[in-house]
């Protein structure tokens, strides 16, 4: 069905070559010599698409807008004028048009915006499809071949970017394409790390090796931290994937200038071992050897093993030899109101040399979603998942906050992560004692068992850098999308799992994550 135009000008005999044009074009188009007409026919026709003369005699362009954008808010409107005043085009844009063109108009300009506006979805739609495919090939050739830690960075970046930009066009039917592509993918990556992480954690120094967590803070905050005029803050937001930290750059694109790096996350991808390793630079393994009053607990507690942070944090810069103009300060955000406690206060942190900030809110969409019903029915796929992060940063007290740091002068904000999340699509039967952790991604126990295409066993846990628990304790960590489930009541448990954002396996989504460093603007 052709789309349906009005064309609305005092002079519409001196346009008719332009419209016998569009017709021609394939438009159906019907025109008006004033505002009052225009009103009527547009209140008893559904238009497509409006051109407005600004300049008529009677009832003005404006005028004319106002009155059919009471009845009418979404018909796009494009206002042709022969005034190139400022004041009128930023007076016409507040009267939401949907685009602008100067007198004398030519056909082209007049069938680009038509295009634009009324088949721009489609169009872009369909040269997104085949740049896709286009990439689907390359990436399938490149998983056949050999790759480094940066050649599979370049591969999960033109994934996201992809997920991203296929969100927006759903009607090129690529979203399954897309998920295969990532499964098989992340099967090759999970290969890739069981390959390389023991040689990674013991060769830091190599150029082949990626930045891992225990370098994070040295890496991208010491430095920093040694300029004196700056005022330091690092926001550690708990399982944040790369996704959806894309989404929430958005926002802030504008008030920062915006530098991104990308890291490795040590393993296992969970808060306790990644994030106490990020503040501490050291392993899991090295902080309970170092420090062992600060690594106690019960590792399926987070509030338990992470309760010493700061401390943590402390003795990196103390052993850095990094001397602050004041103290540390270092606050967790767990619960909305911490969080507007913040934002409120944000100024009296302003003068302080550095400020660490945790922000569990993501960490608790992901395990919430694990447990209700409407949030799976809210987030059903990564895409929704996405959508529900966008509608949280953006209502936030994180954004409020981060809005006012960018008004401050001399300050840096550092943001990154522990590690991300998977949605976990299949299950991987286990067999353990009674006494074995209850995590879902990874586990340690007596004689865990588990299929080695479905996870990695380690034996010797030392050769990992982690805590060795007993002389009979092995760790084993999920690949991929799986989960562990043991035989006891399995298809139960599989079933309450199934389709659930999990962390602390190898995957792409958990392991590569972003550290990103901002300077207001």
């Amino acid at each position: 069905m052709n789309k349906k135009l009005i064309w609305v000008d005092d002079e519409i005999e001196l346009l008719r070559s332009h419209i016998i044009f569009l017709s021609e074009k394939g438009y159906d188009v019907d025109s008006a010599t004033n505002g009052e007409d225009a009103v009527s026919m547009v209140r008893n026709t559904n238009y497509d698409l409006m051109f407005l003369d600004e300049m008529m005699a009677g009832m003005g362009g404006l005028e004319t807008l106002a009155k059919i954008k009471e009845f009418k808010p979404n018909l796009p409107v494009v206002m042709i004028t022969k005034s190139e005043e400022e004041s009128l085009m930023n007076e016409a844009i507040g009267g939401k048009i949907r685009d602008y063109l100067t007198k004398p108009v030519n056909p082209s300009q007049v069938l680009l915006v038509c295009k634009k506006i009324l088949e721009g979805k489609k169009i872009s739609g369909e040269y997104a499809a085949k740049d896709y495919l286009q990439d689907f090939n390359e990436i399938s050739r490149s998983l056949m071949g050999s790759m480094d830690y940066n050649d599979w960075l370049n591969i999960y970046l033109k994934l996201v970017n992809w997920s991203i930009e296929l969100d927006r066009h759903p009607e090129v039917g690529l979203k399954q394409t897309l998920s295969d592509q990532f499964k098989e993918a992340n099967k090759e990556f999970s290969k890739f790390v069981e390959n390389n992480y023991r040689h990674w954690i013991t060769n830091q120094a190599n150029p082949e090796v990626p930045t891992l967590t225990t370098e994070i803070v040295e890496k991208y905050v010491l430095d920093v931290l040694k300029q004196d005029n700056n005022s330091v803050f690092l926001f550690v937001l708990d399982c944040l994937r790369l996704d959806q930290w894309m989404v929430m750059e958005e926002h802030l694109s504008e008030l920062f200038t915006i530098k991104k790096d990308y890291y490795y996350s040590i393993l296992p991808t969970a808060t306790p071992y990644a994030r106490n390793s990020l503040f501490s630079g050291l392993y899991p393994l090295d902080i309970e050897k170092y420090y062992p009053t600060l690594w106690q607990g019960n590792d399926e507690d987070e509030r338990s093993m992470n309760k010493h942070e700061k401390e943590l944090l402390q003795l990196l810069l103390d052993r850095k030899r990094i001397k602050l103009r004041n103290d540390l300060k270092y606050l967790k955000i767990i619960d909305p109101e911490v969080g507007r406690n913040f934002e409120q206060n944000i100024h009296s942190y302003k003068s302080n040399h550095f400020t660490a900030v945790v922000v569990n809110f993501l960490d608790m969409i992901a395990h919430g979603r694990s447990d209700s019903d409407l949030l799976k029915e809210i987030a059903p796929d990564e895409s929704a998942f996405r959508s529900l992060t966008n509608s949280w940063f953006t209502h936030s007290s994180l954004l409020s906050t981060l809005r006012t740091l960018a008004g401050f002068k001399d300050i840096k904000i550092i943001v990154t992560t522990d590690h991300g999340s998977i949605r976990s699509l299949r299950g991987a039967k286990v067999l353990g004692d009674r006494e074995a952790s209850t995590n879902l991604r990874f586990k340690y126990g007596r004689n865990l068992k588990a299929d080695e295409k479905h996870a990695v066993y380690i034996k010797n846990s030392m050769e990992y850098k982690l805590p060795k628990r007993g002389v009979t304790i092995n760790y084993i960590i999920a690949k991929e999308d799986y989960y562990f489930v043991y035989p006891t009541d399995y298809h139960k448990y599989l079933s309450h799992y199934k389709d659930t954002f999990q962390h602390g396996g190898i995957s792409m989504e958990e392991m590569i994550l972003p550290v990103v460093t901002m300077e207001p603007k």
